[in-house]
């Protein structure tokens, strides 16, 4: 995924609403935890045209079901620009937030990077 990405992609965090995550590097270590904390993960086909699309996943963590409808937006060479994740149940996003955490304070200066870029 992160050969998709743009050099400046930003990702804005829907579990804490002041964290914007940007570049590849950063972007790209984020999501590699949140996907190493889902399991049976399954994208739907990505809807939409121009330079935004939506795409929605299902996975479980913990064992309960979460979906995501992520909107990407778009650079004019298609590569994603940012990415804008919309996560539902309350209950399997509250565990998932209190299992990918720890994951991601490990990684210090991601998090203070993404404090500092609002």
């Amino acid at each position: 995924m992160v050969a998709t990405m743009a050099p400046d992609v930003e990702l804005n965090s829907p579990l804490v609403g002041r964290m914007t995550f940007k570049g590849r590097d950063d972007v790209g270590e984020l999501l590699g935890k949140v996907y190493a904390t889902l399991t049976d993960l399954r994208w739907g086909q990505p809807l939409g045209q121009g330079s935004e699309r939506v795409a929605i996943s299902d996975a479980k963590v913990a064992g309960l079901r979460i979906t995501d409808a992520m909107v990407f937006d778009l650079s004019e060479d298609g590569h994603i620009r940012r990415i804008r994740p919309h996560l539902r149940p309350w209950l399997a996003t509250t565990v998932f937030a209190l299992m990918l955490g720890p994951k991601v304070a490990r990684r210090f200066g991601i998090v203070v990077r993404a404090l500092r870029s609002r």
